[in-house]
């Protein structure tokens, strides 16, 4: 009990602060146990966009292997499956476990069924935070924000292509959302920016970690207090319905045994397909080569499910890339570096665009370069307030200098060019005014504190905007726009909200709204059934 006890402690600090939707996917190693007195864990933000078959083989296996000893005390044993339940969700992500609380709360019993061996799917590489508007943490620091601004600046971030009806639900119930996470022992008071926006409110843990580690280990507490029961190793391949109604599942468990579990209502919550190249390949072709900031179990199973139920998709050829990717693992650098200051530069020492600009700008500004990758370079001051940067060094993928000619010559940047680079930056948050680029956030601090660091992204593929369609009470819809009866999706498994662009900090406030909005309305169903 002692090993296990310092395993997990060991395990918990390693990877706390790891960066980057939900989401399920084969693999299996380990079967179902509870463990009491371990801890709760489990899994989206220079060099080439390849990635070979060898190191997508390699990375798969880390990645499994890194977490597979986690949250087992919350795990629940296979000798307690029960051949039925209120409510079914399928995929133990951030989406998932909301919707499973949700629907706790409203009398039901539900059960989470999570094909790989933790939970936590994409959610746990999320790393910069949760965008929220008017919450109370925003009211105590004076940052005066509305929803009404949170919805523009998300619409313009998403091209005006977005549901404009699921947009105006979610940012109308982002402030709700952080209060009932707070409720739950979940606080996120720690404010940064993201691009795209213009106000700070991406909330993050009070130390500045990241987000996603945080969040399920909070949420999978949540689950064991309240007697949820949480599978692993569970795998499903079919929705089961009955005169057009869903009825169940067909779930494997570890890779043998295939069940037949019934329930009133359904709820998927399996994630987006960023690991499933085939897939990208066949919406997105010139998206071929490109590594993924997605954990393994990112296939696109839930949409393939629900489309043999009759459910239709929406803007699957839109494919979020994200522009500050570490490529040999394949590991999102988070936003928030650059939000609290950070700058980026090419091969010669000098700016090329506004770094906090959206998304798909900022790549596109990257991959108008020779090299197509382009270096992050901060100081001690941003270190400090982004914690995260301590697990980019545990990775090895930060490079330090005492001062800037150091710093320039170990990452080869011609050193004249990057002090007169840092110079105006520095000039420029002085007078905030970026002559250049027009940056006009995440400058309230300049770059003047030595040592001085740098790490070497390039762009990467990190969320699939597209999904199946739903509604605001998050009922799945067929070809004619009408609900599929007892069925109901949350989570990067949809598509619509984010229209051609997700802004940072969106897909964690979409899990925990229409998460906990498709636990409710699944909990009303099923009462009524």
């Amino acid at each position: 009990m002692k090993k296990q006890a310092t395993a997990a402690l060991i395990f918990i600090l390693s990877i706390m602060l790891v960066i980057a939707g939900c989401g399920s996917s084969g693999g299996n190693n380990g079967k179902n146990t509870e463990k009491p007195g371990s801890s709760p864990s489990a899994s989206s933000e220079s060099g080439s966009s390849a990635n070979t078959a060898g190191n997508k083989e390699n990375g798969a296996k880390e990645e499994v292997e890194a977490v597979s000893g986690a949250s087992e005390l919350s795990y629940t044993p296979l000798d307690q499956l029960k051949d039925s339940y209120d409510i079914i969700i399928i995929g133990a992500g951030g989406a998932g476990m909301s919707a499973a609380l949700e629907a706790k709360a409203k009398g039901m019993n539900p059960v989470i069924f999570e094909k790989m061996p933790v939970a936590g799917g994409n959610t746990t590489k999320s790393s910069s935070g949760m965008n929220a508007s008017q919450t109370k943490f925003q009211e105590e620091q004076g940052i005066q924000d509305s929803n009404d601004l949170f919805y523009e600046e998300t619409l313009k971030g998403g091209r005006s292509t977005n549901d404009q009806e699921m947009l105006r639900y979610f940012v109308d119930h982002s402030a709700d959302a952080i209060d009932w996470l707070d409720s739950i022992g979940i606080r996120l008071n720690n404010l940064t920016i993201t691009g795209g926006m213009s106000q700070k409110r991406t909330h993050r843990p009070e130390d500045g970690s990241a987000v996603g580690q945080y969040l399920v280990n909070g949420l999978v507490k949540n689950i064991h207090e309240q007697g949820i029961s949480l599978f692993v190793n569970a795998d499903v391949k079919e929705i089961t319905e009955k005169d057009g109604a869903a009825t169940g599942v067909k779930v494997v468990f570890n890779q043998q045994d295939e069940k037949t579990i019934t329930a009133k209502a359904v709820v998927v919550t399996t994630g987006g397909f960023g690991s499933n190249m085939d897939l990208i390949k066949e919406v997105r072709p010139d998206l071929e080569g490109y590594v993924t900031t997605n954990q393994v179990g990112s296939t696109g199973d839930g949409i393939s499910m629900i489309e043999k139920l009759g459910g239709t998709t929406v803007d699957m050829d839109q494919i979020q890339v994200h522009p500050t990717v570490q490529q040999d693992k394949s590991y999102l650098i988070g936003e928030a570096v650059r939000g609290e200051g950070a700058i980026m530069v090419s091969a010669g020492g000098k700016r090329f665009g506004n770094e906090l600009d959206t998304r798909d700008k900022v790549t596109a500004s990257i991959n108008t370069l020779p090299e197509k990758a382009a270096i992050l370079v901060f100081d001690s001051g941003v270190k400090a307030r982004v914690k995260a940067i301590q697990q980019y060094e545990k990775m090895g993928f930060v490079v330090e200098g005492e001062t800037i000619e150091v710093l320039a010559e170990k990452i080869n940047v011609p050193a004249n060019q990057l002090k007169t680079t840092l110079e105006t930056w520095n000039n420029a948050v002085k007078d905030k005014n970026d002559g250049e680029f027009g940056r006009t956030t995440g400058i309230d601090n300049d770059l003047s504190a030595a040592p001085y660091y740098a790490i070497k992204i390039a762009p990467g593929i990190h969320y699939t905007m597209g999904g199946v369609k739903i509604n605001t009470n998050t009922e799945v819809l067929n070809k004619d726009g009408k609900a599929i009866p007892g069925l109901y999706a949350a989570g990067e498994v949809t598509g619509g909200l984010h229209g051609q662009n997700r802004i940072g900090g969106n897909s964690v406030a979409e899990i925990i709204i229409f998460g906990r909005q498709a636990g409710v309305q699944s909990a009303e169903y099923a009462s009524a059934h």
